[in-house]
């Protein structure tokens, strides 16, 4: 077992460094290295697609859209911005087959902020109400690592929001044994002096978060849960535990990736999600 890490500046250095970077399921391990089954659709240009509005929840939310077909709405993780987050090869396959939202959660990029006590739940609740405010009932919804969080809240306390539900680097609860280094870096953020207020209210939502374990089982939506083998801040065993709990997810293991993989494996993230995403799950099939 690592011991536990106890230097402020190298907590703040191995977090800059792997965001910036980037049971009852069934279980797929997938090769980043293989060969694509197909030729990727062009990457997304996303800073060249304007950002529009929506007001939701007393705050103004940017985001933007792109593709045809049936409504994805994907939610960033911690630190993350719609200018940032995404691999823009990973949002080509994607917009190939789907109408794709990408938005600021509150108090980041180009969205404002209340003064509201920071709250997982309040990401969420923005998230179904974005919904609406965008023209639909209901979206597909694609969250990872902190936006997974946000994501299992959403269909938890929303369920008639979602339609299908991709999960990628997900954990339950930041406050488990296994997400200790994930707590760790979380916490050095709350108390760093010069991290941004939307970056620390998203550190002390996540602090404050009491996980989603003991609802899990209540969620009958169709859902795939993604990880790398490598993964160190949401580890696989934790991806296995929900799984477990869910019935009839998917879980797909990408070996040899780390924390968000589809930064680093666009075309086989994309092309396994787009597979979920198109298959017909209720009978008859």
């Amino acid at each position: 077992m690592k011991k536990p890490i106890s230097c402020f500046l190298a907590i703040a250095i191995l977090f800059s460094v792997i965001l910036a970077a980037g049971c009852t399921g069934s279980t797929t391990t997938s090769t980043p290295t293989a060969a694509p089954a197909v030729t990727p659709a062009p990457a997304i240009n996303v800073t060249s697609i304007p950002v529009q509005y929506a007001n939701v929840n007393g705050v103004r939310i940017g985001y933007r859209e792109f593709g045809s077909g049936e409504p994805l709405l994907m939610i960033c993780g911690f630190n993350g911005t719609m200018d940032t987050m995404w691999n823009e090869t990973f949002l080509g396959i994607l917009a190939s087959q789907y109408h794709v939202y990408i938005y600021d959660n509150r108090g980041m990029g180009y969205s404002s902020d209340t003064n509201a006590t920071p709250a997982i739940s309040q990401y969420s609740d923005d998230a179904a109400a974005l919904m609406p405010a965008l023209g639909y009932s209901s979206m597909n919804v694609y969250g990872a690592s902190m936006g997974s969080s946000i994501a299992q809240q959403l269909v938890i306390d929303h369920p008639e929001r979602v339609r299908k539900l991709v999960l990628e680097s997900v954990t339950y609860s930041i406050r488990i044994p296994d997400t200790k280094v994930l707590y760790v870096l979380i916490e050095a953020t709350a108390l760093n002096p010069i991290a941004s207020a939307g970056v620390k209210n998203e550190a002390e939502a996540n602090l404050a978060w009491n996980g989603t374990w003991d609802q899990l089982s209540g969620i009958n939506k169709s859902v795939m849960l993604a990880v790398g083998t490598d993964d160190i801040l949401t580890p696989p065993n934790v991806t296995h535990q929900i799984a477990g709990q869910i019935n009839g997810s998917w879980l797909v293991e990408f070996k040899d990736l780390p924390h968000i993989g589809s930064r680093y494996a666009p075309v086989e993230y994309g092309e396994t999600t787009l597979n979920f995403l198109g298959v017909n799950e209720s009978p008859p099939y």
